[in-house]
């Protein structure tokens, strides 16, 4: 039996009431780059050993890849399209199209559909991650012009910030994590999905 939506699967954790190792890492969240908790923090807040190194490697990720922002948060968005993670979507769909990326290409993506942008380097973020979550690999000539183009620190830089961030939507599927309005760009399966 399939869950109400509008009911948290996990109870919210109160500061006024949470473990000191709760409060460090919600204060260090709180006091970050990040400022909130949106997303995955009030999932992994329930396991304070598994939140504190996650969110520190998630501000790396988010904040000094050293790729564009736009490179990111269409890395971010192909990975939430990827796993139909609804939040993901709902929390780096502004960001995206803020930083400059092009809207029908981005519904294109959460469409399933191939983007068609004009600028090499964000169709082949695009072709990087389609590739890696196709094939599990990166074949020759796409990872040789990868590197001459964004160079060795930012394609492992990259190449995390996909890992966390499939990470971040397996959490908020899992937890049927919400945010906004309730407008979900992606269609939740029917009912209980495993026989």
């Amino acid at each position: 039996m399939q869950q109400d939506m509008n009911v948290p699967r996990l109870p919210v954790v109160e500061i006024a009431t949470a473990t000191p190792a709760q409060k460090e890492v919600l204060d260090d969240i709180l006091k970050g780059p990040r400022g909130n908790l949106a997303g995955p923090f009030l999932s992994w807040i329930h396991s304070p050993g598994l939140a504190q190194p996650a969110q520190k490697l998630g501000a790396f990720c988010r904040y000094h890849t050293r790729l564009p922002l736009a490179l990111s948060e269409l890395a971010i968005l192909c990975t939430a399209a990827r796993w139909q993670a609804q939040a993901e979507w709902q929390i780096h769909y502004p960001i995206g199209i803020e930083a400059g990326l092009d809207a029908d290409n981005i519904e294109r993506i959460r469409l399933g559909l191939r983007p068609a942008f004009v600028q090499r380097e964000q169709q082949m973020v695009w072709e990087l991650v389609q590739q890696l979550y196709d094939t599990r690999r990166i074949g020759e000539p796409l990872y040789r012009e990868a590197e001459q183009r964004f160079g060795i620190e930012v394609l492992v830089n990259l190449v995390g910030l996909l890992g966390y961030y499939s990470l971040v939507a397996m959490t908020l599927n899992v937890f049927e994590v919400r945010h906004g309005d309730g407008a979900l760009p992606f269609d939740e399966p029917p009912g209980d999905t495993v026989a």
